[in-house]
């Protein structure tokens, strides 16, 4: 039944080739942002209440997250899921030139990994083995996860802790391959890392007690005083002074990376009034949690040197702590033996005819094959391993971050890889941003991804429900990497002790009397529309 069943999962992907296309063209044009995905949430709610799936909206507290179930009696508790965040100031039309989205500021936001076709892959996997499930009386439960503002590691710590995950029996997480080697394969030993974020909110409510005013002045803090520091000073303070310590934070290896943004610096004014809120954003990656800890206990006491310099108070909010991920064998040999025979992603002619057109508008001499090897080809999980490995020291047990690490601490896991369009490069010349990002729009250029990665996704899935020893060996090594499953002596518990981030001034798209648009307006300068 296996197999037929498979080759039904594989049909329904073939026939709704069509739909999964045009989908993924409605989120990747909605191009919208971390915690502001209303637009995507809405559309994957209604999709899947169409397909037959029972929905929670705003799961986990999170408004633009979603929790969907879809059951056929008795049988093992699987799950895929969903992202849809882009990244601020990476709008880009679906075009071989760089020029954003119509009537939108360059500084929009746009998919860029792309997460648009990230969840469609995963979509139309959960979508394909409800098919099988239902022509062959397959029982089982497919459940089905919308994953919000990824880019700030922002929903699976906190699914994970509220308990979306429990009683899973096995999770896919895809994703399109973002760095070589990782391409057309599944994570062996060294999975991502943890990442910790934090807000650091500086507040100058007492500008007057800086100094006495002066005597004559009708008003505390006259325009001809010297005022307050107030909390713009305070960003400046806490960013130079994070990067003066930098280098005090951790020794020089194991990949680690720490980076900012400002989010707010007080509101403009043409007055002599000191900025009273600015916040900035730290985000930190690291091998481990005892170098996410080390450097968090650096910036904590920047942020307070840098309050007092500044005459203001300072308070921190959690955006995100996730784990370091968990490896499972037995997940990622039986996913990578789908990917095989499933086959890695070709592209046809029109793909090959538009990144010639990229390249040409670049002043390159357009290649007869554009497209790098590794976009087409497979690579054996335990070979891209090897290769990963090169540039690691020994020590280290992570690299790079991604939240999906939390789901594998709570079931088996698999992290798969397809092969998204990538370019040949000349020797030294370096694409620029706007044209990755204009491949993921481009539907000649994506679907084929898209469609690998949902028969992998849905053959894999159809295999674990039918397969009751799969299954059971898949647990045995969860168990026996925790200590004894969940709450074992290995296992480590969501670090979650926060509520969702949502109240921050994320960047987002608004609505005005000019219309909808970007909170930052197009111009027409600059290049943008």
């Amino acid at each position: 039944m296996s197999n037929a069943a498979k080759q039904t999962a594989i049909q329904w992907v073939d026939e709704r080739a069509g739909d999964l296309s045009d989908w993924n063209q409605t989120i990747w044009h909605y191009g919208e942002t971390a915690w502001r995905e209303y637009k995507s949430a809405a559309w994957y709610v209604e999709r899947l209440r169409a397909e037959g799936f029972e929905v929670e909206e705003g799961s986990g507290g999170m408004p633009t997250a979603f929790a969907a179930a879809w059951g056929n009696g008795d049988g093992p508790s699987v799950m895929a899921y969903a992202e849809y965040d882009g990244l601020p100031d990476n709008c880009q039309k679906a075009a071989t030139h760089q020029a954003p989205r119509d009537g939108l500021s360059r500084h929009a936001g746009g998919h860029t990994d792309p997460h648009s076709a990230l969840g469609m892959g995963g979509l139309g996997g959960i979508l394909s083995a409800k098919a099988a499930m239902e022509e062959h009386g397959i029982g089982g439960t497919l459940k089905f996860m919308g994953e919000p503002a990824e880019k700030v590691r922002g929903s699976k710590p906190i699914h994970a802790a509220r308990g979306y995950y429990d009683g899973l029996d096995a999770i896919i997480s895809f994703h399109p391959s973002f760095m070589l080697p990782m391409s057309n394969t599944t994570r062996w030993d060294t999975h991502c890392g943890p990442c910790y974020e934090m807000i650091y909110t500086f507040l100058c409510d007492e500008p007057e007690s800086w100094q006495s005013a002066d005597g004559d002045a009708p008003i505390p803090q006259a325009h001809t005083s010297a005022r307050a520091p107030g909390a713009n000073d305070a960003v400046v303070a806490m960013y130079t002074l994070s990067k003066m310590t930098k280098e005090s934070m951790l020794p020089h290896s194991g990949g680690w990376s720490i980076n900012e943004a400002i989010l707010a610096s007080g509101q403009a004014t043409g007055d002599n009034l000191p900025a009273g809120m600015a916040q900035i954003l730290y985000a930190a990656r690291a091998p481990s949690l005892e170098m996410l800890e080390t450097i968090f206990h650096v910036l904590d006491k920047n942020a307070e040197a840098a309050a007092a310099a500044s005459h203001c108070t300072v308070e921190r909010d959690w955006v995100c702590k996730s784990r370091p991920g968990l490896a499972n064998h037995i997940m990622a040999d039986v996913t990578y033996q789908n990917l095989a025979a499933v086959g890695a992603p070709k592209f046809g002619a029109e793909a090959i005819a538009a990144a010639r057109e990229i390249q040409e508008n670049l002043g390159l001499e357009p290649m007869d094959a554009p497209f790098l090897e590794d976009c087409e080809s497979l690579i054996e999980p335990q070979e891209a391993e090897a290769i990963l490995r090169r540039d690691l020291p020994s020590w280290q047990q992570h690299s790079t971050s991604d939240d999906y690490t939390d789901m594998c601490w709570q079931a088996p896991t698999a992290r798969l890889y397809v092969g998204r369009p990538m370019l040949k490069s000349p020797p030294g010349f370096s694409y620029p941003a706007w044209a990755m990002n204009a491949l993921g729009g481009i539907a000649s250029c994506i679907d084929p991804m898209i469609l690998t990665a949902a028969k992998t996704i849905g053959t894999t899935l159809i295999e674990l429900l039918v397969s009751a020893d799969l299954i059971g060996k898949a647990r045995a090594e969860f168990e026996e990497r925790t200590g004894g499953g969940i709450g074992g002596s290995s296992w480590v518990a969501p670090l979650c002790d926060y509520d969702p981030p949502l109240d921050f001034p994320w960047p987002e798209y608004i609505t005005t009397a000019r219309g909808e648009e970007w909170w930052i307006p197009a111009r027409k300068s600059g290049g943008e529309t």
